[in-house]
């Protein structure tokens, strides 16, 4: 962990956010919710986008998090975990491997999406060719959907990473 905290509340598994700012960890943490509780995003898609993104941030508790099996963790039910076929193991592989072939066209735009939306967001805004695809696959609602989702899994992710919360996940 980069940064301290007092003994006592480390021990007790406080993290750092609720010790630290507890208002802002709040709001964090309903975003979150929000986000895995309201997604209409089919699962798969979802899940690309998010690993895909895990990928980028190096999140290790992102990378081994899987909707399907840990989303009733967060206390939701019928959340995106209900939201259609569950990805097997196979998928993750591919996904953290960026071996996409046998994944449907859908699933590989939002994955693209998502690695765009998290290593050139101006080129993504400006790449008309790879919005055309998006739009020809995607309604308004789904993408702005997607574009959430991944703005919570960046942002999230990233403070995850950045202030060393991520070397192990107790899921």
């Amino acid at each position: 962990m980069r940064i301290e905290m007092k003994e006592p509340q480390a021990s007790q598994g406080v993290d750092p956010g609720s010790f630290y700012i507890p208002e802002i960890t709040q709001a964090a943490n309903s975003f979150a919710a929000a986000v895995y509780t309201h997604s209409k995003l089919p699962l798969r898609e979802f899940e690309g986008a998010r690993i895909a993104t895990a990928v980028l941030n190096g999140c290790q508790i992102c990378m081994n998090w899987r909707a399907a099996r840990d989303v009733k963790a967060m206390g939701i039910a019928n959340g995106v975990d209900a939201n259609g076929e569950q990805p097997d193991e196979a998928f993750y592989a591919a996904v953290l491997n960026g071996d996409y072939g046998d994944l449907s066209h859908r699933e590989q735009l939002a994955i693209q999406f998502a690695i765009k939306m998290g290593t050139a967001p101006r080129d993504l805004s400006a790449d008309e060719n790879l919005w055309t695809e998006m739009k020809s696959a995607f309604n308004d609602a789904e993408i702005t959907d997607l574009t959430y989702c991944i703005a919570m899994w960046m942002g999230l992710g990233r403070m995850t990473h950045v202030l060393g919360l991520d070397t192990g996940c107790e899921i």
